[in-house]
């Protein structure tokens, strides 16, 4: 059965997206964004809300930028053709190779897991991820650490959420003081 694997970068105190809406202290370096193209390589179909989304257009025409370095270049060849499922309530269209939900996380996962396909089911989005695992349909936390603490914002994880006991898989720190954590849910 395909993994769903929940993995985005957060504050040392829990947070995505920091309380004005930034985010900009996790701008990968080298390493880190090596890291992350290698991480995608796994992915089979990408889940995510509007936010993410938007943000992540920038990569549906990256590779006409001729000022792209070579790492940029292969992020947006992998990213670009990678099948995405948007959740939205306020979008009616979206582009690349993109579609909208026809329902909700667990529905959506319920027919990727059941018909043919390959790689992780990877979710981008804290309010997505809640949902996810609220029905208990996340099997991995991948969290890459960065070495700030913003004070508050959107948290990785919700504070609603039920105890889930996890193993942990692996630890890297890069250079850059940044810390991947990968962790299974126990079953």
């Amino acid at each position: 059965m395909r993994r769903v694997t929940y993995s985005m970068g957060v504050s040392l105190d829990g947070y995505i997206v920091g309380p004005d809406g930034g985010f900009d202290w996790t701008a990968p370096d080298e390493e880190v964004f090596r890291f992350w193209i290698d991480e995608i390589r796994e992915v089979g179909v990408h889940l995510m809300g509007r936010r993410l989304y938007e943000t992540m257009l920038y990569w549906e025409t990256a590779d006409q930028d001729p000022s792209l370095d070579e790492a940029s270049l292969e992020w947006a060849a992998l990213w670009k053709p990678l099948p995405k499922v948007v959740f939205s309530t306020t979008l009616s269209a979206v582009r690349g190779h993109a579609r909208l939900a026809s329902g909700g996380p667990a529905e959506e996962i319920g027919r990727l897991r059941a018909g043919p396909g390959e790689g992780d089911i990877a979710i981008g989005g804290a309010t997505l991820a809640a949902e996810a695992a609220a029905s208990g349909l996340i099997d991995e936390y991948r969290v890459m650490v960065y070495p700030v603490l913003v004070g508050g914002g959107i948290p990785f994880f919700p504070r609603h959420e039920r105890r889930v006991d996890l193993e942990l898989v692996e630890t890297r720190t890069f250079g850059s003081g940044v810390v991947h954590l990968r962790y299974r849910v126990a079953h």
